[in-house]
């Protein structure tokens, strides 16, 4: 059968991934876990994967082959579920409609996919009741779990999946991405830096032309810093503000996608279901901006701190890395942002500019 779109076109910089998921989609097993960075394509994978396996599921069937594959590739097929927690960890009660939605039979595809996003969040007692449904899922029903990693207390689950193995994608392959797109080649050269191998971020860092004065203000924080309470101040309500600007892009992206909603529900008509899912997604998205921007800030401050460390001043240097790696963990546990930059810049030695 000779289809005329090739699901897995979108994921980009995984070839050995592709060539193992194309194989599997023709007679796939139970359950799969990808496992990688984030930002690394498990995401446009596991709808590449999920259309592939409905495809070959059609049989001689053309029509609904490529059916499959233009809804399943654009998460809109009924028997392609794409569940992500609303909170920082996947709970308990997430692990309950995850079970319940997979014993639900399948609407068309012959096979029911549960794609579950960063499944290494799952919380400990979450994870063990989602163990027996995993290992043995209701009739034609799969899974496909996303994880960042596997913590000790996922082992027993990640032993009965088939993993996936996702590389962090090159800065090269990420300029050559962007530009394939329009791009223009020094603003992708930006926005790959500072994504740090993640594409999704780099697609929205690309359309952000606040970027590189970001950078900059972080690259400069230490030189504003003289261990006063007043300066460390100073120093995060500017970039916090910052951040705030930088949610500009995404925030963007939202409207035009609740305006999309809006329009097809005015032709097809569209769930309560669809626009919760929708604005919970939306709150998942704006909140991981933000660490990404962190995470991003801290990248460029570590470099900062290296870089001293090569000039021969090393214990500051040493402090101000193991510091931003504190404040890094203390962010995840608590997300109360401006009291933990306030302590990481209280903490960080000024440096010359």
């Amino acid at each position: 059968m000779k289809l005329s779109n090739d699901p897995f076109a979108a994921v980009v910089g995984q070839p050995q991934a592709v060539e193992r998921l194309r194989a599997a989609a023709r007679q796939p097993v139970h359950a799969y876990l990808f496992l990688g960075p984030h930002g690394s394509g498990k995401r446009d994978a596991a709808a590449a994967f999920a259309a592939g396996v409905l495809a070959h599921a059609a049989g001689d069937d053309l029509a609904a082959a490529e059916r499959h594959i233009a809804l399943a590739a654009a998460w809109k097929h009924p028997d392609v579920v794409f569940f992500a927690p609303e909170g920082r960890t996947l709970r308990g009660d997430d692990a309950a409609n995850l079970v319940i939605e997979a014993s639900r039979s399948p609407v068309e595809g012959g096979r029911k996919i549960i794609v579950c996003d960063r499944f290494h969040t799952a919380e400990p007692g979450a994870a063990a009741s989602l163990l027996k449904t995993i290992e043995e899922p209701a009739g034609p029903s799969m899974f496909v779990l996303l994880a960042e990693e596997v913590p000790p207390e996922h082992v027993t689950i990640a032993s009965r999946c088939t993993i996936v193995d996702f590389g962090e994608v090159s800065e090269d392959l990420v300029v050559e991405w962007l530009v394939d797109q329009g791009i223009d080649h020094d603003l992708a050269v930006i926005a790959a830096q500072a994504a740090r191998g993640d594409l999704h971020r780099a697609r929205l860092l690309a359309s952000d032309p606040g970027v590189a004065a970001r950078r900059a203000l972080w690259l400069d924080a230490p030189a504003r810093l003289d261990g006063t309470g007043a300066a460390a101040t100073a120093v995060v309500d500017e970039l916090r503000a910052a951040i705030d600007r930088a949610q500009g892009p995404l925030d963007a992206l939202h409207t035009e996608e609740a305006a999309e909603l809006e329009r097809q529900s005015e032709q097809l008509g569209v769930t309560a279901t669809t626009r919760k899912d929708m604005t919970a997604r939306h709150k998942r998205e704006a909140r991981r901006l933000r660490d990404d921007e962190l995470r991003f800030g801290f990248a460029v401050l570590a470099a900062r701190y290296r870089a001293e460390i090569d000039a021969g001043d090393a214990q500051p240097a040493l402090a101000a890395i193991d510091a931003l790696r504190d404040a890094a963990d203390a962010l995840l546990r608590n997300p109360n942002e401006a009291l933990q930059l306030h302590r990481l810049f209280l903490r960080l030695p000024p440096l010359s500019a």
